[in-house]
């Protein structure tokens, strides 16, 4: 069985490599400009700039032996209007399945979780990738019920976010492994304090990654 390993470089950003292919999963304004070395695919979640840099992103896309990129349709549209080539953009939605350089990706949900009752929240898509690792973006998306997710990328702290939000969408996805994301918002303290209740609460293993620190995913 081929070998699966994830890696964090900072807030929402998460690489997936096997096989000496890569795929980066939001690589925005916070995170890492080294998620995107060698990355052959790219997901991208929604529009936030924290989600996708777009210039960068548009700029690594045109280049020679670019990856192809998969997203809602308001990234396709931004990175289009960046000069991004078209061949390389696909709109996706929740419910969609597709191959991104070897990696089987389902895509789940449809809508950014709620802010503010007066502020209309953009698309969200969760990936759900070789039926293993789900990144949800910035919402609570449930894997599919026959789905036994082997690593959650759990989103920690944010303005839609409630702490305790978090420990319930571990319990509820119950994964082997939840590695925190999307806190970037946080100091040293924050971090500290929100790794002790999440993973002391969550009923999983709760494992934070240095940058570039690799885990093994277990796939079926």
């Amino acid at each position: 069985m081929s070998s699966l390993t994830l890696t964090t470089w900072g807030h929402a950003g998460v690489r997936l490599e096997r096989d000496d292919r890569v795929l980066a999963i939001d690589p925005g304004t916070f995170t890492d400009p080294r998620i995107l070395d060698g990355a052959d695919a790219v997901l991208v979640t929604h529009e936030h700039v924290d989600h996708v840099d777009v210039p960068r992103m548009a700029a690594a896309l045109a280049a020679d032996g670019g990856p192809d990129l998969w997203a809602p349709a308001a990234v396709v549209e931004q990175l289009t209007d960046a000069g991004a080539p078209a061949d390389r953009l696909h709109a996706v939605d929740g419910g969609a399945s597709f191959d991104a350089a070897g990696f089987a990706v389902q895509a789940l949900g449809h809508v950014h979780a709620t802010i503010h009752p007066d502020m209309t929240p953009p698309a969200n898509v969760a990936f759900l990738v070789d039926g293993a690792v789900l990144h949800p973006g910035d919402s609570f998306t449930p894997a599919p019920e026959d789905v036994r997710v082997d690593v959650l990328a759990l989103p920690v702290a944010a303005p839609w976010l409630k702490l305790a939000e978090a420990v319930d969408y571990v319990r509820r996805v119950a994964p082997r492994v939840a590695v925190p994301i999307h806190d970037a918002i946080l100091n040293d303290a924050g971090l500290a304090l929100v790794d002790r209740v999440a993973g002391g609460l969550g009923g999983a293993e709760y494992r934070r990654l240095a940058p570039g620190e690799a885990l093994e995913v277990r796939t079926a």
